[in-house]
């Protein structure tokens, strides 16, 4: 059985099957968008980067960290020389088998990720937390006693 294929009447009756023809690759281009970032996410674009919310008030620093379907052993949060990393590593294998029905299955998933935050000077490296609940990894960074947090200004251009 051959599958249907839109020909144009001038297309040449011998084609190369190597070869797109014209109007095929014209109907492909005007369909497609080149550059479509409206409704974009890391997880379309090929990367499991979890999303993070940055937060400051006058005596923490804030993270949160989405990252569902993780338990809080499969993480790991370290900080040096003021970069705080967030990381996680989760191999899983699941196998099933039927000899009755002589079927067999074996599939296997490997997930991993790191996130890392240069810490200001104000942030205290001996007061942090972190806990996980319904799928967010909280992380709170006090701020040191006393420490002068930066204002941030804006230059005028000349």
């Amino acid at each position: 059985m051959k599958n249907l294929v839109k020909r144009n009447a001038f297309a040449p009756l011998v084609t190369n099957p190597f070869l797109p023809s014209v109007d095929a690759f014209f109907d492909d281009f005007g369909s497609r968008d080149l550059i479509d970032w409206t409704n974009q996410s890391l997880a379309t674009l090929g990367s499991n980067l979890p999303s993070v919310n940055l937060k400051e008030t006058d005596k923490k620093i804030e993270i949160e960290l989405a990252a569902p379907g993780l338990k809080k052993q499969d993480f790991k949060v370290e900080i040096d020389n003021n970069m705080l990393s967030i990381s996680s590593e989760k191999e899983e294998e699941k196998e099933e088998t039927r000899k009755k029905d002589n079927y067999y299955k074996k599939e296997f998933n490997y997930q991993s990720f790191r996130r890392s935050f240069s810490l200001p000077d104000y942030a205290d490296e001996n007061k942090i937390t972190a806990d996980y609940k319904d799928g967010i990894l909280h992380v709170a960074i006090d701020k040191k006693e006393g420490a002068q947090q930066r204002i941030a200004k804006t230059i005028a251009i000349k």
